[in-house]
């Protein structure tokens, strides 16, 4: 009889770990069906997230995230966090998903866990015409006098000093900061992914220039979920699939980055 205890007690106890370890698996994939919404964390990135004239979320990810609510028959509810906020707000469970063109990185991926990725950027550079008229090659910026600009917490940040190891980085809480600085000439140039580089230089023709014909960097985007939710990374990658195959996220980002007829959302 003893024997047949201390054989039962560690086998109980460990069907009740897998037990645990099963629902807590199931948790957030279940509490979004359970409260009929999902939480997306975004951060204002043009043109994946923006507001529109009168104040709505409008750009790729919000459309993404939408026709993500509506096949899982849920409401999307937006949570609007600064660009190195996002991975925390996800990690304390503020918010259920990531969906703001976040790029897969190995560095992310030991906090997060993402999804297939569904979409690509390559990270370019605008630079101030009058700060850098004198030179000659894109090596020129690599100097201990020059001052690039990125967006704090993002893959700019980590990207310059590879590149650009002699020059000096500035960080900013957001696009529109790291915009103004090279527009005003506060940084020798602003690194950021593609299309924001070529965005500013339209929009600021006599102050900026887009000297590179390549991009430095080309990475993939995904969705970003917590750790341990196999449910949930499997619906979402099942998702990605027959959305790519229906050819919708292709029309969708297509219009997005290939297009600016969406920019008359945002004129008052």
């Amino acid at each position: 009889m003893q024997f047949l205890t201390r054989l039962l007690v560690p086998l109980l106890f460990l069907l009740g770990l897998n037990n645990t370890v099963h629902a807590a698996s199931q948790d957030v994939f279940d509490r979004i069906i359970d409260k009929g919404q999902i939480r997306v964390g975004i951060s204002i990135m043009a043109p994946w997230v923006m507001k529109d004239k009168d104040g709505n979320y409008i750009g790729f990810e919000i459309d993404v995230a939408k026709q993500l609510a509506s096949d899982m028959g849920v409401k999307p509810v937006f949570r609007e966090y600064e660009w190195n906020k996002l991975i925390p707000a996800l990690v304390n469970k503020e918010i259920d998903i990531i969906a703001s063109g976040i790029s897969i990185t190995p560095r992310r991926g030991l906090q997060i866990r993402f999804t297939n990725p569904y979409s690509s950027s390559g990270y370019n550079l605008v630079s101030n015409l009058k700060l850098t008229r004198d030179f000659t090659s894109i090596k020129d910026l690599n100097d201990s006098k020059v001052y690039i600009g990125a967006v704090k917490g993002t893959v700019s940040e980590s990207l310059v000093p590879k590149v650009f190891p002699r020059a000096k980085l500035d960080t900013f809480k957001d696009n529109q900061e790291a915009t103004d600085a090279v527009v005003n000439g506060t940084v020798h140039a602003f690194v950021a992914s593609a299309p924001i580089p070529r965005f500013v230089a339209l929009s600021h023709p006599d102050d900026v220039d887009l000297p590179l014909e390549k991009p430095l960097l080309i990475t993939r985007e995904a969705f970003a979920i917590n750790k341990h939710n196999p449910e949930m990374l499997a619906y979402l990658n099942s998702w990605i699939i027959a959305h790519e195959a229906d050819n919708w996220i292709k029309s969708t980002h297509s219009y997005w980055f290939k297009s600016l007829k969406w920019r008359r959302r945002l004129d008052n």
